[in-house]
C-alpha cells in the first residue's frame, strides 16, 4: 500500500514537472544569452564604458544613441555628420564596437544612465548577435525587446526610436534574413506613443537588394555617405520626438 502511494506521488510529481516545463515553453523561455546582462573583459571596452559614463554625467543630454560599432562609428566616419545633426543637441554616443544585446543591457544597469533625463533614445543593435549560430532570430529579437523595456523602465519620460538592424553583406543572405526577423519581433513593441520603429535599411541598398562598398566599405560598417543617409532618414522623426 505504501509502495503504491509512493509510486503515485512520484508519478504525480513527474506529471507536474512536465506540465510546468510545457507551460514555460509555451510562454517562451527568455533565459538565453541575448537577454542576460553581461560585461566584457577587454580593458578598452571598460575604458570606453567609463568614457560614456563621464559624458552622461557631464552633459545635459536630450538625445542618446545606443548600439555597437556602427553607432560608435559616428565618432569616426560619421563625425562630420554627427556634428551637423547632433552636436547642437548635446547628444551622447553610447555605441561600443562588438557589443551584443547582453552587453548593452549590462551597461544600462551599471553606469550613469539613470542620472540623465533624455527625451529620446535611438537604438540600433543586434547584428553581432547574428554572427554564426550563437543566437536565433527570436533570441536576438528578445534581446532588443529587453533593451527597449529596460530603457522605458529607467526613463519613463523618454521616447525610444528602434531601428531595424541594418543590412550587411553584398547580397541577400541567411544572416540578413535572421536580422530582419529579429527586427520584426522588436517592431511589435512600437505603439507610436512612447516606442517607435523605423526600418531605414532599404535606403542603403541598390534596387536589386545588393549593398555597395561605396555605402559600406566592408559591407558592414558605415562611411560619411551612409551616415548621412542614416541621419537624413531619421531626422523628421527625431525632430518630432524632441519636440523641435
Amino acid at each position: 500500500m505504501k509502495l503504491h502511494r509512493r509510486l503515485s506521488l512520484c508519478l504525480a510529481s513527474i506529471a507536474l514537472a512536465a506540465t510546468l516545463v510545457s507551460a514555460a515553453r509555451a510562454q517562451g523561455d527568455k533565459n538565453h544569452a541575448a537577454v542576460k546582462p553581461m560585461p566584457r573583459s577587454e580593458q578598452w571596452w571598460q575604458e570606453r564604458h567609463a568614457t560614456i559614463d563621464d559624458r552622461l554625467k557631464q552633459t545635459d543630454t536630450q538625445l542618446v544613441f545606443i548600439g555597437d560599432s556602427i553607432t560608435q562609428g559616428w565618432e569616426g566616419g560619421g563625425k562630420n555628420v554627427w556634428e551637423k545633426f547632433y552636436g547642437p543637441r548635446k547628444a551622447v554616443n553610447m555605441g561600443i564596437g562588438g557589443d551584443r544585446t547582453q552587453h548593452v543591457l549590462w551597461r544600462l544597469e551599471h553606469g550613469n544612465f539613470d542620472l540623465v533625463k533624455p527625451k529620446l533614445a535611438v537604438v540600433m543593435i543586434g547584428t553581432n548577435n547574428s554572427n554564426g549560430n550563437d543566437n536565433t532570430a527570436e533570441e536576438i529579437g528578445d534581446g532588443i525587446v529587453r533593451i527597449v523595456k529596460t530603457l522605458r523602465e529607467k526613463q519613463p519620460q523618454m521616447k525610444v526610436l528602434v531601428l531595424a538592424v541594418f543590412p550587411r553583406g553584398e547580397k541577400p543572405s541567411p544572416q540578413r534574413e535572421k536580422n530582419a526577423a529579429a527586427s520584426a519581433i522588436a517592431a511589435k513593441l512600437a505603439d507610436d506613443k512612447d516606442i517607435f520603429y523605423q526600418d531605414i535599411g532599404p535606403k542603403f541598398l541598390e534596387a536589386d537588394g545588393t549593398l555597395s562598398k561605396e555605402i559600406m566599405p566592408d559591407l558592414l560598417h558605415l562611411n560619411e555617405k551612409s551616415y548621412t543617409i542614416w541621419a537624413e532618414a531619421i531626422e523628421p522623426k527625431v525632430k518630432e520626438l524632441l519636440g523641435e
